[in-house]
């Protein structure tokens, strides 16, 4: 299978690295003009992953008719544009999908999207605790692969898998979608944690309340219990919600410290996405009747709806009840 990866940021070009570790060639789809250039040119990508020697079988392009001729693509477009993106692919090519979110105004999941825009292309999704830069490095990575079709899953695990690179096979699709896109929101929450000097203990308190926020939500869109708790769901969270290597875990980190949400957003050049998925998860959750806080007390940050001090308040406040 040729490779092709639409999305040249940072783990849009950490995986074109990754499936060129063997030398196969790997054409990586870039938005920006001096990104295609700096590929080619000096095999890195200082925009978005600076300081990563990039393997010279890293092709990179500006035309998305260049990926007519591959076996697969992997589509690491921002999860509100992912529509678009797939809408102008060639059509009826295997579609892993590693974005992570729920699209605004729809309240579908990525590969809802992808089947709308491209009901002949079959889809799998790649979810799972990946800090772009450690993968672009080699370093050992598992990870969730989804796909509701066994055979093409494992011709597709076959593929990505490498020596420090261990996809693990799931026809759970939706469980997939929903740990990554709701371990965005929750990040966010933690990062608040520890911009406001709230300890430790908060954040752990945070990641396991949270996780039973994303259980319960998954639950009531047909997730299975065991995909949440394994690494598109549990193991992401964790990560995400350790770490100012997470966009997300950093954006809460400056709202912890007082920063409002508009200068935060304004000033990144990369994605944070769970600023956009929290409002669309706060109204899922609400139209399916599941309680989830923690959502909505991100939610109220990012709106600006209440001051800090008082959003925490409200949480601590909340009426005892059994775990």
């Amino acid at each position: 299978m040729k490779a092709g990866v639409i999305g040249a940021g940072a783990w849009g070009t950490a995986l074109a690295q990754t499936l060129s570790s063997q030398g196969e060639d790997v054409c990586l789809w870039a938005l920006e003009p001096e990104v295609v250039q700096a590929v080619n040119r000096d095999h890195h990508n200082p925009l978005y992953l600076p300081g990563i020697p990039l393997s010279p079988a890293v092709r990179a392009t500006g035309d998305m008719g260049e990926m007519a001729d591959r076996d697969l693509l992997l589509i690491v477009s921002p999860a509100q544009h992912l529509r678009g993106v797939v809408a102008g692919l060639p059509s009826g090519l295997p579609l892993i999908l590693c974005s992570k979110g729920i699209e605004a105004g729809t309240s579908l999941l990525m590969s809802e999207v992808a089947q709308q825009a491209q009901p002949g292309s079959p889809i799998a999704v790649l979810s799972g605790p990946t800090f772009a830069h450690e993968v672009a490095k080699g370093l050992p990575t598992a990870i969730t692969l989804a796909c509701a079709d066994a055979d093409l899953g494992s011709r597709i695990a076959a593929r990505i898998a490498r020596p420090a690179f261990r996809p693990y096979l799931s026809d759970d699709v939706v469980g997939a979608e929903i740990g990554g896109a709701v371990k965005n929101v929750l990040a966010i929450a933690c990062g608040v944690a520890e911009g406001a000097g709230l300890g430790l203990n908060a954040r752990a308190s945070l990641i396991s309340r949270g996780f039973a926020e994303m259980t319960r939500f998954g639950l009531a869109r047909g997730a299975r219990a065991e995909t949440l708790s394994g690494l598109s769901g549990l193991g992401d969270l964790v990560l995400t919600c350790s770490s100012t290597n997470s966009r997300n875990f950093s954006l809460g980190k400056g709202l912890g410290e007082g920063c409002p949400a508009s200068e935060l957003l304004a000033n990144r050049r990369t994605v944070a996405e769970g600023a956009f998925t929290a409002p669309v998860l706060r109204d899922a959750a609400r139209a399916a009747m599941v309680e989830m806080p923690v959502v909505e007390a991100v939610c109220a940050l990012l709106e600006d709806a209440a001051p800090l001090g008082q959003v925490i308040d409200a949480l601590l406040a909340r009426p005892l009840r059994p775990e």
